[in-house]
């Protein structure tokens, strides 16, 4: 199918357009935080490049706001024990290679007990941890798991919370909320229950039901929010772009004497950089980096994009050379936002550190608003064998262009060249393909047909232009008068000027050349 595209689309693909205080008469009403104007890019048009946080780090970072993966990993091993736990780590290998469930359960009757039916349940735990990557064999065991009931084997909460957050990843949100209710109705529920299902409800976009649940955990007796049911509520709010309710809950933090962690400040700072307040994100940034709390690689890797999406250049390398390692590995998307800053900048050796990263982007890694900011970047710079092979992929992957700007760069460049023919293989391809067509293109291959006196074929131009629909204007006239001049057709030259009266245009030496 043919994909339309242009240098001003959005390519945002998590804004959620849901009025939160119309539809949620509970929801907070805060106090503004920080005084700030308002501003167009708290709106929903993006850039070519705009891809928000939240669209590339909602699943990577969805575990994040439970825990801190590293030092509870090691607690857990000291809790378990080496032994305990390398058993754990076995049958993880064994189960992630099984996708039936009568395999996964006969797998668990034979080697699981009693390794996972202790009463702390923290073996189970653990094994649902190190199935995080394989949530459908964490769910067929978390199902083992809840069977046994039936003998008399009980659940803890904290099983219970790893289930719905199981639930929650695989956006069976049903099951998620069945599971809250069963742990409930056994005397389990708490804060952390409550947790894992407002993080179901916040990995599927559910941000109402969030809400809700929020203040209903406000209003049980025996359980309270923590600092983690603040980080999914930061979080919620940053996704829609709510900056006073995000502001506010940060600020309940505060009165509560919670301790922010990485998470708390990571959100508020995705909040800020999908809103597109590069201030605020800064000064949030400062404001941890002078807490206790000190950046890690999420951190880094959110300014980052910010840094791109604003266009501060010299942040954003400054960045990219703490983690540059990490994003070269790991993260193409911030690897494209990182040319696309490049791209909208006018600084002198920007193809130069351009094609850098684009060697880092694997062959497969087309995408169709990139190759049209190539094209554009190098006409405006005159790489002119770089701009077709870029075209000449656009055409392959059969991308229509649509920008204009896009196309008047592309014909300026080949005027520069001087690549008539070039330009003429180009047009005829842009045609065919369905490209934006523009009278520019047809007037910049009447000049250089004029300025090589090629006569003929300048005026068979004329009819392509009446095949599209385009008439003729002054600066058609303008362009035939001085091409029929200085090829010493004066005749000619009179009968233009003749008709540049006839239609109001003025004579030829009044106009001026646009």
């Amino acid at each position: 199918m043919k994909r339309a595209w242009k240098i001003s689309a959005s390519t945002h693909s998590e804004l959620l357009c849901l009025q939160w205080s119309s539809r949620n008469p509970t929801a907070l009403k805060p106090p503004r935080l920080l005084a700030r104007p308002r501003s167009p890019a708290r709106g929903f048009s993006r850039g070519i490049c705009g891809t928000t946080a939240s669209s590339s780090d909602g699943i990577r970072d969805i575990m994040e706001l439970f825990v801190d993966k590293f030092s509870r990993a090691a607690e857990n091993r000291a809790a378990l024990g080496e032994g305990v736990h390398a058993r754990v780590l076995e049958l993880r290998d064994e189960l992630v290679q099984l996708n039936e469930r009568d395999e996964i359960v006969r797998v668990l009757d034979e080697k699981a007990d009693p390794l996972l039916l202790s009463a702390d349940g923290l073996a189970f735990v653990e094994l649902l941890k190190q199935l995080d990557s394989w949530p459908h064999q964490a769910l067929e065991v978390f199902f083992w798991k809840r069977k046994l009931q039936e003998r008399g084997i009980s659940m803890t909460s904290e099983e219970y919370v790893k289930g719905i957050t199981v639930a929650g990843r695989i956006k069976d949100v049903d099951l998620a909320l069945e599971l809250f209710t069963e742990a409930t109705s056994k005397s389990l529920r708490a804060t952390s229950t409550y947790n894992a299902l407002m993080g179901a409800y916040m990995y599927n976009g559910l941000a109402g039901k969030c809400q809700k649940l929020f203040q209903e955990l406000k209003g049980d007796a025996d359980c309270s929010p923590s600092i983690v049911t603040y980080n999914i509520l930061i979080s919620v709010f940053g996704r829609l772009m709510l900056v006073d309710h995000m502001e506010a809950a940060f600020q309940e933090v505060e009165c509560l004497n919670l301790a922010p962690n990485a998470v708390t400040y990571n959100n508020l700072i995705s909040g800020y950089l999908t809103a597109w307040m590069w201030d605020h994100m800064e000064r949030t940034f400062q404001t941890m980096k002078a807490s206790p709390v000190k950046p890690n690689m999420t951190t880094y890797l959110l300014m980052l994009r910010g840094y791109a999406h604003s266009g501060n250049l010299e942040k954003m390398e400054e960045t990219y050379e703490l983690v540059k390692d990490h994003v070269n590995e790991n993260d193409v998307a911030l690897i494209r936002a990182m040319i696309c800053a490049y791209c909208r900048s006018s600084i002198m050796d920007r193809v130069r550190k351009i094609e850098t990263l684009l060697g880092l982007i694997p062959e497969n890694g087309y995408r169709p608003w990139l190759n049209v900011l190539l094209i554009k970047v190098y006409a405006q710079e005159d790489w002119l064998d770089k701009m077709e092979n870029s075209i000449d992929e656009a055409f392959e992957q059969k991308t229509s262009v649509n920008a204009a700007s896009v196309m008047r760069a592309i014909v300026g460049s080949y005027f520069r060249c001087n690549a008539l023919d070039k330009l003429v293989s180009f047009v005829k391809r842009a045609e065919c393909a369905g490209w934006r067509i523009c009278r520019s293109l047809y007037h910049c291959k009447m000049v250089m047909y004029g300025s090589q006196q090629r006569l003929a074929e300048m005026e068979s131009v004329l009819d392509e232009m009446e095949s599209f629909n385009f008439d003729r204007t002054k600066k058609t006239f303008i362009i035939l008068y001085y091409a029929y001049l200085s090829s010493g057709k004066k005749n000619k030259a009179e009968q233009i000027k003749g008709l540049m009266c006839k239609h109001g245009y003025g004579l030829p030496h009044d106009a001026v050349s646009s």
